[in-house]
């Protein structure tokens, strides 16, 4: 079985060459295949799915020419293991992780299949200007990695590069494709696929098809003051819904040594998506997030970091769940802080790259420490998470001779801490429960 699969991938990999001989411009891709199963608590219902699909992308440069064009077909197969239409009969809920590798919107449809980019790029000197549909990556907004096809945006973005000031960066989108969806949607459209949580009444949300938002702008600085001290800035303006201003200084004490600050400062813009008080998507009006991180590297393989985040009292932190994730200093695989205030946590982080011979492994092991509000505390708790403690064990292999073959190996279990009322709701897929994810990308 082995053996014909690296049979095939051969023959794609000379069938692209080929194509890329005899025809204008470059094809290349990925074939992504994905198994995830998680096993919830006694009676609760487990979830396991696997998916195919991947992108195919064609990419052609003008010669002599500072212009681009490309454009990307991405599809994602359900191969029907499980039907995840199928819901647990305590709680009435699906999957929350396997349901996001489909369009979460309609489970029942085995394929997805869209253009997900289709854009012209400038680029001479330090400057690129790009328009159109592409991947955009940010703390915030960003392609996740964690499903079968990256959320992508849909605008013009212009990026200016140099080695001696550092980055600055202009995005304006008009419309996003949510990891978990069958295409693009406008800004407010976008929100609200996943799970909406509570209000701060305690009531359901029902911002979903309810969030009135045009746009989305953000901007971004990346300043390099000395060789020991660099400051990143970036801020999010989602029309009609919040502005956030993301802020973390890097110093470099020593050869082996680093600390970083990080600050999300939130406010409401206009009416937070709707004026009605129950179909708004930004209740508060700000929200703020403090954390530091320690990192130590005695040599190049070998990594050890400690982080903490504190979400202050002022209001729930809220960035839309469909747009990325939060590359916070306590951010781990398979959960978000998202959603809480008065909250902290803290993450142990252990990196290590091994190697045997042609083959190569790395590994990422996190242990994380998560305080949460009173699940009954609607008004810092949105989505009723309880205290949880959360490990991660995160193996990547590589082969030399094989470079274009990436499997990937996440373990992740999350215990749940102190009192939990019996209610199941509390606990599927949140905590007591334990993930396997095996991803084998083929990139060519």
């Amino acid at each position: 079985m082995i053996k014909n699969i690296f049979i095939v991938l051969s023959i794609i990999s000379y069938a692209v060459a080929g194509a890329q001989t005899k025809y204008w411009g470059k094809v290349s891709g990925q074939w992504r295949n994905y198994y995830m199963a998680t096993w919830n608590e006694e009676e609760l219902k487990d979830f396991q799915t696997l998916a195919t699909g991947g992108h195919l992308k064609y990419t052609y440069d003008f010669k002599d020419s500072p212009w681009t064009i490309a454009g990307a077909m991405y599809t994602s197969i359900n191969l029907g293991i499980q039907d995840l239409t199928i819901t647990d009969p305590a709680t009435g809920k699906q999957s929350r992780y396997e349901a996001g590798m489909y369009d979460v919107q309609n489970l029942s449809d085995r394929l997805i299949l869209f253009p997900g980019e289709l854009h012209v790029q400038y680029e001479r000197g330090d400057h690129q200007f790009t328009l159109g549909r592409m991947k955009f990556k940010s703390p915030f907004l960003n392609p996740e990695d964690g499903r079968m096809i990256p959320t992508l945006e849909q605008g013009v973005t212009y990026q200016y590069a140099n080695k001696n000031f550092g980055s600055f960066q202009l995005g304006a989108f008009n419309a996003i494709a949510p990891r978990s969806s069958n295409g693009f949607d406008g800004i407010g459209e976008s929100i609200g696929i996943y799970p909406q949580g509570r209000g701060v009444d305690g009531r359901p949300s029902q911002y979903d098809g309810h969030t009135f938002s045009d746009f989305l702008l953000i901007t971004s600085l990346d300043l390099i003051f000395t060789e020991q001290l660099q400051v990143v800035l970036w801020n999010y303006y989602a029309d009609n819904l919040f502005n956030s201003i993301y802020v973390k200084p890097v110093w470099s004490l020593h050869d082996h040594w680093a600390m970083a600050g990080e600050w999300l400062h939130q406010t409401q813009v206009g009416d937070g998506g709707n004026a009605v008080d129950s179909l708004r998507y930004f209740t508060d009006e700000r929200s703020n997030i403090l954390g530091v991180e320690l990192s130590w590297k005695p040599s190049k393989k070998t990594n050890f970091s400690v982080g903490y985040d504190r979400i202050t009292s002022d209001g729930r932190f809220l960035f839309p769940r469909e747009w990325g994730r939060e590359f916070l200093f306590s951010f781990q695989k398979r959960e978000r802080s998202e959603g809480s205030a008065n909250n902290h946590a803290l993450l142990l982080t252990y990196e290590q790259g091994l190697k045997f011979g042609e083959s190569a492994l790395k590994v990422i092991g996190t242990v994380g420490k998560h305080w949460k509000p009173d699940v009954s505390d609607a008004a810092q708790n949105k989505y009723a998470h309880p205290d949880y403690t959360h490990i991660n064990l995160d193996l990547f292999y590589t082969h030399s001779k094989i470079k274009s073959l990436k499997p990937e190996l996440l373990l992740v279990y999350k215990m749940g801490n102190g009192h939990i009322p019996d209610n199941p709701n509390l606990v599927l897929n949140k905590v007591n429960m334990f993930q396997i994810n095996f991803v084998l990308n083929y990139s060519f």
